[in-house]
């Protein structure tokens, strides 16, 4: 029995994002569903990509490989606040490795990890598209931040930390 639970509301979203695609190509709407899933959950479970395989007639596993495929899909629960700090190499040609050392070290973490009060989770990851803004760092996959100086990465998490 699945620990995840379809409620009518995430129903009713899934099934605005499947209308826009001919009955027979329902599948498509597997990368909305999934975000869907996250906006919802936080993160995107075993469970819950079970119960959109069974809903979108797909091989749970092709689910899966969509959730493992891209970065953005959290499989496991992140804090409140996701930072992804590119390290591609254009971001590395202007700080983007020190910018990812001055976070987890202002914040007490290795790569990958989540603060004790669940605030923060720290991410390397590449290439964010904004190489002339260099270094980049992405906020909860929506807010794009640019030329992160380490003054600005302090401001930036000043910020987070208060909201």
């Amino acid at each position: 029995m699945s620990s995840y639970t379809l409620s009518d509301a995430t129903r009713a979203r899934w099934d605005r994002e499947v209308a826009k695609y001919p009955a027979e190509q329902k599948q498509s709407a597997v990368m909305a569903c999934l975000s869907i899933i996250q906006q919802e959950e936080g993160h995107v479970s075993r469970e819950s990509e079970e119960v959109l395989a069974a809903y979108l007639g797909m091989a749970p596993i092709a689910v899966h490989e969509v959730t493992t495929f891209y970065n953005m899909y959290n499989q496991q629960p992140v804090g409140k606040f996701k930072l992804n700090v590119c390290t591609n190499l254009p971001c590395q040609l202007r700080g983007g490795q020190q910018a990812l050392e001055h976070v987890l070290n202002k914040l007490g973490v290795e790569a990958g990890g989540t603060t004790a009060d669940g605030l923060f989770t720290v991410q390397q990851c590449e290439c964010l598209g904004a190489c002339a803004d260099a270094p980049v760092m992405l906020v909860n996959d929506r807010q794009m931040c640019s030329y992160m100086s380490h003054e600005r990465l302090d401001e930036l998490l000043d910020v987070l930390k208060k909201a």
